[in-house]
Formats: structure tokens, C-alpha cells, sequence
């Protein structure tokens, strides 16, 4: 039983260990996208409101 607490334990640790490496990264704009919208425009997009066809 307390092999299964350890591993209960270990793996909440790793869990909290990942979420704060994520948050980190979320916040230091490791997510950001700086080059799609640079060359949004040339994309076709077809669900455009300004289509008279």
C-alpha cells in the first residue's frame, strides 16, 4: 500500500511539475503567433462575406 501512495505522490508531483512548466510558457509567449497574421491575406477564405459571385 505504501508503494502506491509513493506513486500516487510522484505522479501528482510530475503533474504539477508539467502544469507549471506550461503556464510558464504560456506567459513568456512561447504561443504566440507573430507570422500568421502577417500573411493572412494570402490565404483563400471562403467563407468570405464580400463574395458576389
Amino acid at each position: 500500500m505504501s508503494v502506491m501512495l509513493l506513486l500516487i505522490g510522484a505522479s501528482i508531483l510530475v503533474a504539477v511539475g508539467f502544469l507549471l512548466a506550461f503556464l510558464w510558457s504560456v506567459k513568456n509567449g512561447q504561443y504566440d503567433d507573430d507570422y500568421t497574421p502577417s500573411i493572412r491575406m494570402l490565404f483563400d477564405n471562403e467563407n468570405s462575406t464580400n463574395n458576389h459571385n
